[in-house]
């Protein structure tokens, strides 16, 4: 887009350069075997009958290859027939390199017996290959019963029995039931996240009948206070703008865990807290990117660059750089500082937490 030759300057116009000069470190490959916990290659339709492939998966292995990552998660795997395909074209295929999540069967859950249903499809999905349950934030933002039109709780009781089969199983539950903070506050001037909703007004959840971010956060804490043998990884840090408050959680729960998926942009403007974070919960926290096809939202575009941005922060100690590869940062203007992790921090979050927590071996 060409400016307008007039002195006044829209928003979506600018696009400054720093002029700082600072060092750029280039880190074209994980200095350790990478598992990237939370990515999307994979989609289904709400019957479970059919998947559809976002990322091809001969794409994922050249790229997985030259950026040393050994294993990635598909977390949208859906269930019953669209889950064994997806299952049969990447983990089956490609022993070691690919592993499948299970999803809920939402379309479901106003039935009568869907409790006892849903519990048995993930014993099914499970003896079929699953390695996890993907609870998308479907519950607690957009599930409502049938009939009343009423937002179901994510600490429904009726899921009960879903969270405890996963734990029976030993299959971890990435559980998305927030997003940042902005979406739930006017779209104003005061909204650091303006652009961003402006362009995805769809995305906001303030008003109506939504819950507040933190009653979404202690419905989920809920969840993990009465399902303790359940290992729930609460994915973006579940809630990486207030890392005070996921440290009390991660305090009062030993069960949870959480990814840093598609919130670098939020960890690396807070570097020094962030670096003590990563310090303290070193077994607890999993390398994730939220990567996908597609380039509508560059901070999640499955490629190179996604990674390369992902290791730069890790790894380094570089200051005041792109959190995604695109010439106007996607999710607000700022830009992140690197965390310049020791290696035994980086190969529990690269590899050894995410293994454990799936059961790869070394």
């Amino acid at each position: 887009m060409q400016p307008r030759q007039t002195n006044e300057l829209l928003l979506e116009e600018y696009v400054p350069k720093s002029m700082l000069h600072l060092p750029e470190t280039h880190i074209p490959r994980a200095r350790f075997p990478v598992i990237d916990f939370h990515t999307h290659i994979t989609a289904g339709d709400p019957n479970g009958s059919k998947i559809h492939f976002d990322i091809d998966p001969a794409d994922c292995l050249t790229v997985m290859d030259r950026k040393n990552i050994r294993t990635m998660v598909d977390l949208t795997g859906s269930y019953s027939d669209g889950l064994r395909e997806a299952q049969r074209r990447l983990q089956e295929a490609h022993p070691g390199r690919f592993v499948v999540f299970t999803e809920p069967a939402w379309i479901k859950a106003s039935d009568r017996n869907y409790a006892r249903f849903q519990a048995d499809q993930i014993e099914s999905d499970h003896k079929a290959g699953a390695k996890g349950l993907k609870v998308l934030k479907t519950l607690g933002l957009y599930l409502r019963e049938t009939g009343s039109e009423k937002l179901v709780r994510v600490d429904d009781a009726r899921f009960d029995p879903m969270w405890e089969t996963a734990g029976a199983l030993k299959m971890p539950v990435a559980i998305h039931i927030s997003d940042p903070k902005a979406f739930f506050l006017p779209i104003d001037r005061f909204n650091e996240r303006w652009e961003e909703l402006h362009a995805h007004p769809d995305w906001s959840f303030h008003g109506s009948d939504f819950p507040s971010d933190r009653d979404l956060q202690e419905a989920r804490r809920n969840v993990m206070r009465r399902h303790p043998r359940t290992q729930f990884v609460c994915l973006h840090v579940a809630d990486a703008e207030d890392l005070p408050y996921v440290s009390e959680c991660m305090d009062s729960h030993p069960n949870m865990h959480v990814d840093i998926a598609a919130r670098i942009g939020e960890l690396g403007r807070q570097p020094r807290m962030a670096r003590k974070f990563f310090d303290r919960y070193q077994d607890r926290i999993l390398f994730g990117t939220d990567a996908s096809g597609g380039t509508s939202f560059p901070q999640q575009t499955f490629g190179d660059a996604l990674y390369e941005i992902y290791y730069r922060f890790l790894e380094t100690e570089d200051e005041y750089f792109d959190y995604a590869p695109a010439p106007v940062p996607p999710q607000g203007r700022w830009r992140i500082y690197g965390l310049g992790l020791p290696e035994q921090v980086l190969r529990k979050v690269y590899w050894e937490n995410a293994s454990r927590l799936i059961g790869l071996s070394a």
